[in-house]
């Protein structure tokens, strides 16, 4: 208690401890023969200070009493209020729960970029990290056997087409020459032709053009080396969306689909990068694979996730977060609850204030102060919030009620 309370709460009892403070001071100080007095010698006065020192110490023991009943006596006061039991009642209310799942981040597209055709590396257009659009090239292959081909081809066509043209004009003239031959030398040139187009074709593919937008990631090859056909050159990875992929226990994974509907009306889903930041743009569920490991007994989820900014690239990881509203769910603060074993249990009072010790079921979906009851309470129920230890089974009890929002409110207390 403060001291300046006390003193002006007990003045009579204040004024006798300062008495008798000065008068064991002045008893000490005649006993060690303090100079500031004159020498007491005379029989009398010593034992006239005798009596009053005796005096002074039956005093002060009657004082040092006071102080300690009436400490002990605030002491059983604050005692008695902290064994005060206060109830309350659980809340049907809509709680949002969130589910975690570790995932890997990949490219809606990743692949490698490889030579169609073998020769030396000719050019290199690209940069590693650079963004490139469409058939934009990347690289060009100087081929050893294709232009050769090429040249020849284009040779052959030019020959068959010169003969088919004489063959057909002199048919036109009506020269010694039948429509048949002028079939055969046209069905020559059209094969010259094709073989000359295959040739192209083949020498355009010494230039390696990019499929679709995306990202060049590192370079395998420098140029001046020798490529073979099948070469990796490099890898493009398209990152306008990115395909999220996580792991789901197979319990989950039915009530997931038991209600697939309202699941993907409702879910928030998001996803926290390495840093613990969140990533800005909103997910849904893209697509669930067909069948379970049977190893882990989980199966995988697909969650797309637009990338305008890039930001996101193939190969990181992170956490999904499955935001779900749960709609009238109840729920009690977790300070109401205690543990036996491997069971949890609340004190439920009844009409009559006697306490029983009754089961209840907990949610998977852990709140950071509330418990989600499955089974075993009521809204009615009225259980005890503080107090849980000081309650016996059977007992009757005196208790307050408190409203179950401001029993809600504020709770950083876990289970005993």
């Amino acid at each position: 208690m403060n001291p300046i309370v006390f003193v002006t709460r007990r003045p009579v009892t204040t004024l006798v401890l300062v008495v008798a403070l000065a008068s064991g001071g002045v008893l000490g100080l005649s006993k060690m023969r303090a100079d500031i007095f004159r020498p007491l010698n005379t029989p009398e006065i010593h034992a006239s200070l005798g009596k009053f020192g005796m005096s002074a110490e039956q005093m002060k023991g009657y004082i040092v009493g006071q102080f300690e009943s009436y400490f002990h006596a605030h002491k059983e006061e604050h005692h008695q209020e902290d064994r005060k039991i206060v109830l309350t009642s659980p809340k049907a209310m809509d709680v949002t729960v969130t589910q975690q799942y570790v995932c890997q981040i990949r490219s809606q597209k990743h692949i490698d970029i490889c030579a169609l055709d073998s020769g030396y590396l000719q050019g290199i257009s690209v940069r590693e990290g650079q963004a490139v659009k469409q058939g934009q090239v990347m690289f060009r292959i100087l081929p050893i056997l294709y232009k050769a081909k090429l040249d020849a081809e284009l040779a052959e066509a030019r020959l068959a087409e010169l003969e088919y043209k004489n063959t057909e004009n002199l048919f036109k003239g009506r020269a010694v020459v039948s429509q048949n031959e002028v079939l055969l030398f046209k069905a020559k040139f059209d094969r010259a032709k094709a073989k000359a187009d295959l040739a192209q074709a083949e020498m355009n593919f010494t230039e390696v053009k990019a499929p679709f937008d995306g990202i060049v990631d590192r370079l395998r090859e420098r140029e001046g080396s020798l490529i073979k056909e099948g070469n990796v050159l490099t890898t493009l990875s398209d990152n306008s969306v990115m395909w999220v992929y996580f792991n789901v226990p197979e319990a989950e994974y039915l009530g997931y689909m038991a209600a697939r509907a309202q699941h993907e009306a409702d879910d928030r889903i998001e996803l926290s990068l390495a840093n613990h930041a969140t990533f800005p743009q909103p997910g849904k569920i893209g697509a669930i694979e067909a069948q379970f490991n049977n190893e882990t007994g989980n199966i995988a989820f697909r969650a797309d996730f637009p990338n305008p900014d890039r930001l996101l690239r193939h190969g990181q990881t992170g956490t999904i977060l499955i935001h779900r509203t749960l709609r009238n769910a109840m729920v009690i603060p977790q300070r109401a609850v205690f543990d036996l074993l491997d069971k949890r249990y609340v004190w439920v009072i009844d009409e009559d204030d006697v306490a029983h010790q009754r089961l209840i079921t907990i949610s998977k979906h852990e709140l950071e102060d509330i418990f989600v009851i499955e089974s075993g309470l009521d809204v009615k129920d009225k259980i005890v919030l503080e107090g849980v230890r000081l309650v016996q089974e059977g007992e009757k009890v005196e208790s307050e009620f408190r409203n179950p929002e401001e029993a809600l409110k504020d709770q950083k207390y876990h289970a005993e």
